[in-house]
């Protein structure tokens, strides 16, 4: 995307100058029209929307008290323009085909002209499957992955506090995850059991058939299949570069003009043609269909599959056959820039481009973290998702934008009014006691902790068991009892929190790992969460591994809870490497990751 105004022109703007108001319109529309595309599924009001937002932004910009608040109130005045849309629709009433507009229906674009392959063109095709608040927050957090907004920008935008945003991302990043297990398994040749389920579908994806498909699938053992081997969405866009704007296409963007006619009302106008002032909306909203997946305004982006996902690769975009309905604005690229594959590509004809750095690798991947020096560097270095510090806020280690903070009750001290506040503010999950089997930790009893969890249900947070430090699986153990009383009380525990560590240091240890893993959720059927894990001998000789036996460790052990779809979070034990931990942590400070943070943070 071309560099946006500054606020020297934000000023001049705000100040009623014509110039940078052309300026200002011009650099910022191609967001407008991302975000907007994006939620409104290129829906044919998506022009309609574009106009009303740069409208309302016009006739406000003098209310505007800081210019370099300019991108953010933006994005807001956007986000609320769309849910105005979504709020004058039926309801109930599905999408009727005739009023889409093909050359402004950005997952069909994304598809059809560029292309995409692999799990990157079923992610644009479960899209359609996700929720209509999904599809607002998944425009927004494309951008985020992508470096083109901040998590404080989209903050604002949607209304909700950073602890909130950052599970309701999380819950969205989830939607999408079974909307590609649901676009997987409606690929032929089809489960029987499943063309059975889907006798009475219509066709169009909803949230009703995207639970009924998901739930067979979870429950088929042909389907089960289909929720392995996802690469993450963070993963996908990482390996997508960009290519700069044909010629003729830059200059109608620059050409694009807000002028204001006699009442003060601004209109929409062209430079040029009257044909490319009428053009020039339908050309944007076309091009503009990659930035639904790559979450950039690029006119195209060219893939490496995702086992590099971080070399750049040598950006080509491929010419496509449109079907005659539809406009091909893609396909009018100079040859030099979008040459036929039939052709050879010439140096001067590409442009490497880094991909943005994007901070998170897995939705799963987080750390144990205690006070050390950079530990906000370190966090957004290793590409963590989340984190936590054994404590019900994060005042002692706070975090660095866009990674969640998780808090914990640690035992049975902390089940105070005071507490239990502070952990509410800080998000919808909550971890509970630690290690409780063991004297040195929280020292609880089974009924001690099944006494005091309704204190931690009256939060209206999710719920994390209490982490044991072993025996997860053990029918009788302390987890097996307190899930067996919680049952007779009526008591919710939404997710199993376990702790790992293993003493045998060979090649062996990741299956020992991940068995022990796989019989704890058998176990109980419930999500997993893996709040610490490594590789410790704490009664022999050598008490740590060498390095090599750390990284193959940490490889094969994330690799096998990424493909685990009942294994929601892990997190290494721990982050800092400093003082006695500098034999199993990962960082000696902001930015010195060991040879295991290494591989932990290319993990995921």
């Amino acid at each position: 995307m071309a560099a946006q105004p500054d606020i020297a022109t934000v000023t001049a703007a705000r100040a009623g100058d014509p110039v940078a108001i052309d300026r200002l319109v011009a650099g910022y529309l191609p967001l407008v029209y991302t975000i907007v595309g994006r939620a409104l599924e290129g829906h044919a009001d998506v022009d309609d929307v574009v106009q009303e937002v740069m409208i309302r932004v016009l006739r406000n910009l003098g209310e505007l008290r800081d210019p370099a608040a300019f991108r953010s109130w933006l994005v807001a005045i956007t986000v609320r323009q769309v849910r105005e849309r979504f709020r004058g629709r039926p309801p109930a009433e599905p999408l009727d085909p005739d009023l889409r507009d093909p050359g402004a229906d950005f997952t069909d674009l994304a598809i059809t002209r560029l292309e995409l392959s692999g799990q990157r063109r079923e992610t644009a095709e479960a899209t359609r499957w996700l929720d209509e608040e999904n599809r607002e927050l998944l425009a927004l957090w494309w951008l985020e992955a992508s470096g083109e907004l901040t998590r404080d920008e989209i903050v604002e935008a949607s209304g909700l506090s950073r602890p909130h945003a950052a599970v309701r991302i999380q819950r969205m990043k989830a939607q999408l995850e079974t909307a590609r297990a649901v676009v997987r398994a409606l690929q032929p040749p089809r489960c029987p059991e499943l063309a059975a389920v889907l006798m009475d579908f219509d066709g169009r994806p909803g949230a009703l058939w995207r639970k009924r498909i998901a739930r067979h699938t979870r429950e088929c053992r042909q389907c089960a299949p289909v929720w392995q081997d996802m690469v993450e969405a963070e993963r996908l866009l990482a390996g997508m570069a960009l290519v700069p704007l044909p010629l003729g296409l830059g200059s109608a963007f620059g050409d694009f003009t807000i002028n204001t006619v006699a009442g003060g009302t601004p209109t929409q106008a062209a430079a040029g043609t009257k044909a490319g002032a009428v053009l020039m909306p339908k050309l944007l909203a076309g091009v503009l269909a990659t930035a639904a997946v790559a979450g950039a305004g690029a006119i195209v982006m060219a893939y490496r599959e995702p086992a590099e996902p971080s070399v750049p690769a040598a950006v080509v975009a491929p010419q496509t056959s449109a079907p005659a309905s539809s406009p091909a604005p893609v396909a009018s690229a100079p040859a030099s820039i979008a040459p036929s594959p039939s052709r050879p590509v010439s140096p001067s004809a590409t442009r490497k481009v880094t991909p943005p750095a994007v901070a998170t690798a897995s939705a799963k991947k987080g750390v144990g973290v205690w006070r050390f020096t950079g530990s906000k560097g370190a966090l957004s270095d290793v590409g963590a998702a989340w984190y936590y510090d054994w404590a019900p806020h994060d005042d002692e280690v706070p975090g660095p934008a866009g990674v969640e903070f998780v808090p914990m009750i640690w035992g049975a001290k902390d089940v105070t009014d005071a507490t239990l506040k502070k952990a509410k503010a800080e998000g919808d999950v909550l971890l509970g006691f630690n290690e409780p089997d063991l004297a040195e930790q929280s020292n609880m009893s089974v009924e001690a902790a099944l006494d005091a969890w309704p204190r931690l249900e009256e939060t209206g947070m999710r719920l994390v068991s209490p982490a044991v430090a072993f025996g997860g699986d053990t029918p009788g153990g302390w987890l097996d009892r307190f899930m067996t009383g919680a049952k007779a009380k009526g008591l919710t525990v939404d997710a199993i929190a376990l702790h790992w560590y293993g003493s045998d240091f060979s090649a062996a240890s990741v299956n020992q790992f991940l068995g022990y893993v796989d019989a704890v959720h058998q176990r109980y059927g419930k999500p997993i969460w893996i709040t610490e894990f490594g590789l410790m001998n704490f009664g022999g000789a050598p008490k740590y591994p060498s390095d090599a036996q750390k990284v193959r460790f940490i490889k094969g052990a994330t690799t096998g809870l990424e493909k685990r779809s009942y294994v929601e979070r892990y997190a290494w034990f721990g982050l800092p490497a400093v003082g006695d931990s500098v034999d199993f942590g990962l960082y000696r400070d902001g930015g010195s990751p060991t040879e295991a943070g290494r591989a932990y943070r290319e993990a995921g």
